[in-house]
């Protein structure tokens, strides 16, 4: 077969492509190649961090528990056949991924602060949100939400109909339908979409430093040391936060359903 030289525009495209992949990639390389061995096993040692780990950990992976549990029926509804207001719910459920999120989190404190109606009413049972645990689950949900609902909602309409129809053919109820068809189909999407919205709820600092600043989640406390002690002192936990983000990463990339070419 013979040689073919490259067409121009395609080494173009490559040329600007290559630029992007090096702006992403590259503060990122470079972060994790200023790890020295000795910070990072100090850092482990380091009982404030490990708390604010943990409890990053803790509360995003409650916030994607409830969003799941409320999202993915929404995703189901959201997936089917169209109602009345289905564009309006996809449209608010969405909103806040273009809302920023400083501006999420004076709405959350305002929603959920003690002197609002509803987070009066709440703290009168005992539900604290400003400057504890609850406070961080609901930013982490607010921020999360949006792409568990919309990559659920994928999972769900990517199902061929016909089977379910067969299904229900054979005498299967719509609920056993959905337990014995629907859900084992789209588990691999909605497994993918449940990962990544606990990675963005793990991430999120702008909703919660205003929310709920103490107890300190790792992004606020890597703020915290950065703007009190400088950028040494916030490499660390900077580095621990960006292999945990790259793991899940690498989970996500492998519960994503393979798409066909």
């Amino acid at each position: 077969m013979p040689f073919r030289p490259p067409d121009r525009s395609n080494l173009i495209f490559a040329f600007l492509g290559a630029i992007l992949v090096v702006f992403v990639a590259g503060p990122l390389l470079y972060l994790l190649l200023r790890a020295e061995p000795g910070t990072l096993g100090q850092a482990f040692t380091d009982r404030e961090l490990m708390a604010s780990i943990s409890l990053t950990l803790l509360a995003a992976t409650a916030a994607t528990l409830l969003g799941a549990l409320l999202g993915v029926p929404l995703a189901y509804l959201l997936a089917g056949r169209p109602f009345p207001g289905r564009t309006l719910i996809q449209g608010l459920v969405e909103l806040p991924i273009v809302i920023p999120h400083p501006v999420a989190g004076i709405a959350l404190l305002l929603f959920l602060g003690r002197h609002s109606a509803v987070g009066g009413a709440l703290g009168k049972i005992g539900l604290e949100f400003v400057s504890h645990v609850p406070g961080i689950v609901a930013a982490m949900l607010f921020v999360s939400v949006p792409i568990l609902v919309s990559g659920s909602r994928e999972a769900f309409a990517g199902i061929d109909p016909h089977l379910a129809r067969a299904a229900r053919s054979l005498g299967d109820s719509p609920a056993r339908c959905f337990r014995r068809v629907t859900l084992p189909l789209a588990s691999r999407g909605i497994l993918a979409a449940v990962s990544l919205a606990w990675a963005r709820a793990v991430s999120e600092f702008g909703a919660i430093v205003i929310l709920t600043y103490n107890p300190k989640v790792t992004s606020v406390l890597i703020f915290d040391r950065f703007t009190s002690f400088g950028l040494e002192a916030a490499i660390p936990p900077a580095i621990i936060l960006l292999v945990i983000a790259l793991a899940m990463f690498g989970l996500i990339r492998f519960l994503q359903p393979t798409i066909p070419q």
